[in-house]
């Protein structure tokens, strides 16, 4: 038994049968599970662990939980305990069976319909739990509850038994195992890092909340399974500063806001740093929501106004010879806003825009009055808030200078592409797919290798910008990264919103990072990475792109030749050669840049789409992926070598 159940709560609200609502059955899942869960790679497959979690966080947010234990087992199920109320076993008059068998078996049934158990919830469409079952081999619920525990058995969402009584006890909560369906996923394998990185956010989200991950798979160096918990006592101070660690700061403490109007709490934690780039970070109810929506226009609206009106009458912009615009109060600017909606619409094209329009107007005023109460209370921290605008309004100014430049170039010149660039004669962008090469060498092998129908290749010199760094106008004046927009046939920004990207003339829906496997690769793909991250976002989240995988090594026998993708592959090859005695006269051949393949060795192992193996880049978690940029890419050192000394085992170093 968990620790994670050893703190008894007494219910003040009516939590049974009762309050279990049932919409419909469950059949469709299992065959249209991408419905559901969005994809059956590893998004979808972590999202099930999402959609547990989720349950839990429900009753830590209605003050009945306060502990989640997450387990990775030795066979890659998944258990998660908590010590909430214990899900309802009593009988359920409409479904005739016990209400912990309709929670887990039948689709939109739970808890969350009914507003006296819940609320404010996350998981809001009831479909979770018993998705998860329908999409796992095997799952098992037990439920500690009423003085007693209670327990049913799951295969593929069909129970083997009625839920039945299994002992006693005093602790109170919900303990759920399972294992994924390998007959529908694509892969099973679940990633410590990424649930760590959830759990994270959560805890932030949620103060008071401890969460702690613990896989069984792996042990550390002392020998102990390798785990972690987070709790927070400060939630969004500390998770902004988190955020925001690798970057140096223009304010020395985050501004916090946290008020409740019209029953919908608001909380807002903000920081100023050195950096050119904007984070904005914003939850409903611990969604991400990636595309926004009606609070972060709020926030938005009362960020702007409020700095603007403060600037105004301080006579900090009187010598300004140009408009400033939203963009400029937002450079440099790390915020994470985070709301609890009772009844939430959500919309946009995955699911993560908030539509509630009444809270636009609740966000813009709370933000509003508390941010100007700010500025007047800490006058230094607000001149360096303003002086930080300035120059970001400045740069933008030249930015859009430079743009405007590469842009007339581009009419002048027929076609508006690039020289070295080797387009494809191919015109719709759905089939078409072009090679970000590292090198002329390597560019002048993939134009050989390639198939001209639908490949283009754009081979770039060196190593890009690190944009990290950069000021936007220095972005935009870099050559190979003018090459870059307009090989793609993008162009970027207007006056009004200077980050705005026009994907109308996007000219391939795959853009392929192919570069050496060695450091230096790694280092450019890296590179061309946060270009993309930081200024064709859009590109990574409708995925369109993707990094190459070209083999570390070629093994030859005689006649007989085997490609090897990693160091476990080249050991288990040779081993097989040997003991099948072919080890005389055995050649092993290290690449260790894609020139010293010929045309038909780079097409067979890395181009053609019969046989490579092509990496989708993937933003599974935005507040940490861009954490990660900064931390990677920016001034501070110390936390990068951090970060490669606990990698280096993952890392290709050559000797």
């Amino acid at each position: 038994m968990s620790e994670a159940l050893k703190d008894v709560k007494i219910s003040p609200v009516n939590y049974d049968a009762a309050s279990i609502q049932v919409m419909e059955g469950l059949e469709a899942v299992r065959k249209r599970p991408a419905m559901y869960i969005g994809d059956l790679s590893s998004k979808g497959l972590h999202h099930l662990v999402n959609e547990v979690i989720d349950n839990s966080i429900d009753e830590a947010m209605v003050g009945h939980c306060n502990t989640i234990d997450l387990t990775i087992n030795e066979d890659n199920s998944i258990t998660i305990i908590d010590n909430g109320r214990g899900i309802p076993v009593d009988y359920h008059k409409k479904e005739k069976k016990s209400a912990l068998e309709v929670v887990m078996t039948v689709l939109h049934a739970g808890g969350k319909f009914d507003k006296g158990s819940y609320k404010v919830s996350g998981g809001l469409h009831g479909v979770g739990v018993s998705c998860v079952n329908a999409l796992s081999k095997y799952m098992k619920v037990t439920v500690y509850r009423d003085k007693k525990i209670y327990t049913q058995e799951y295969e593929q969402g069909k129970p083997l038994f009625e839920v039945k009584e299994i002992g006693e006890t005093d602790l109170t909560g919900t303990e759920i195992t399972f294992l994924p369906d390998d007959s529908i996923f694509f892969l099973t394998e679940f990633n410590y890092e990424t649930l760590s990185a959830r759990l994270r956010e959560l805890a932030y989200l949620n103060k008071g909340i401890r969460l702690s991950i613990t896989d069984k798979r792996k042990k550390d160096d002392n020998g102990e399974f390798v785990y972690d918990s987070f709790l927070s006592k400060e939630g969004l101070k500390e998770f902004v500063q988190y955020l925001d660690g690798t970057r140096e700061k223009i304010i020395d403490k985050p501004i916090c806001i946290e008020s409740k109007k019209s029953d919908i709490p608001i909380e807002v934690a903000m920081q100023y740093n050195a950096s050119f780039t904007e984070n904005m970070q914003s939850y409903v109810n611990n969604i991400n929501t990636h595309e926004g929506g009606t609070h972060l226009a709020g926030f938005r609206r009362a960020l702007t106004r409020t700095l603007k009106s403060y600037a105004d009458k301080s006579g900090m912009l009187s010598k300004l010879k140009f408009e400033i615009n939203g963009d400029d109060f937002r450079e440099g600017l790390t915020a994470i806003l985070s709301i609890k909606v009772p009844e939430p619409q959500f919309e946009g094209q995955t699911k993560t825009k908030l539509g509630n329009s009444e809270v636009t107007g609740v966000v813009d005023q709370v933000v509003s009055e508390m941010l100007a109460y700010y500025l007047e209370e800490n006058p230094k921290e607000a001149k360096a808030i303003i002086n930080k605008v300035i120059l970001a309004a400045t740069a933008r100014h030249a930015a859009r200078k430079a743009r405007e430049l590469v842009q007339r170039k581009n009419v002048l010149n027929n076609t508006g592409l690039p020289g070295k660039l080797a387009d494809c004669s191919e015109k719709d962008p759905e089939k078409s797919e072009i090679f970000l090469v590292e090198g002329d060498s390597a560019g002048g092998t993939a134009k050989q290798g390639r198939n001209r129908k639908f490949q283009a290749i754009l081979p770039l010199r060196g190593k890009i910008l690190n944009v990290e760094k950069a000021m936007p106008q220095k972005v935009f004046d870099n050559e190979e990264i003018k090459t870059i927009f307009t090989a793609l046939g993008l162009s970027i920004g207007t006056e009004e919103d200077s980050k705005a990207l026009n994907l109308e003339k996007l000219r391939y829906h795959k853009i392929i990072i192919m570069t050496d496997a060695d450091v230096d690769g790694s280092h450019i793909a890296t590179l061309v990475l946060t270009f993309f991250f930081r200024y064709m976002k859009e590109l990574i989240e409708l995925g369109y792109i993707y990094v190459a995988t070209p083999p570390l090594y070629l093994i030859k026998k005689g006649k007989e030749a085997c490609y090897c993708w990693n160091e476990e592959e080249r050991e288990e090859v040779v081993k097989k050669l040997i003991a099948d005695g072919k080890e005389t006269g055995l050649q092993i051949q290290r690449y260790k840049g894609l020139g010293e393949m010929n045309e038909e060795q780079l097409w067979d192992t890395t181009m053609n789409p019969e046989g490579r193996k092509l990496r989708q880049v993937d933003i599974e978690n935005a507040a940490e992926a861009n954490r990660t940029f900064s931390m990677l890419m920016g001034d501070e050192v110390s936390p990068r070598r951090e970060f490669i000394e606990k990698n280096a085992k993952y890392a290709n170093i050559d000797v």
